[in-house]
């Protein structure tokens, strides 16, 4: 599975981005697409993620009720909408991809980040203050 990341770049505090991740590869629709960011000398955080299913979780904690995460089955895309976005928000996101299950995953399964063995290169975000 080959992953591209897009829509990075440098915005305002109170401004919005939307991220693109477009999936590839014979096996690519059956792979639950996952935003993970990291901010330079920070751990790697979950943001939000896809199952491919098409249910889609965020993280609770520092991006809740700023993000909107969401799947195009037909393009193997996840696109991750960021609205009022503040300096905090600054990193880089990387997509990924972690082979369906066949049982019911949880969010806590979704947002573990061992589960993924696919990683894009990252989109940088850049949010001033």
């Amino acid at each position: 599975v080959q992953l591209q990341a897009s829509g990075g770049g440098l915005v305002q505090t109170g401004g919005s981005l939307r991220l693109s991740c477009a999936a590839s590869g014979r096996t690519a629709s059956s792979h639950d697409i996952g935003w993970f960011r990291q901010a330079p000398g920070k751990e790697r955080e979950f943001v939000g993620a896809c199952s491919v299913s098409g249910r889609c979780i965020s993280t609770r904690d520092s991006v809740k009720g700023r993000v909107a995460i969401s799947r195009d089955k037909a393009r193997n895309t996840v696109y991750l909408q960021m609205n009022s976005l503040i300096p905090e928000d600054t990193a880089v996101y990387y997509c990924t991809a972690a082979p369906r299950r066949t049982v019911f995953v949880d969010d806590s399964e979704m947002s573990r980040p061992s589960r993924y063995i696919y990683w894009g290169q990252g989109t940088q975000v850049t949010v001033s203050s």
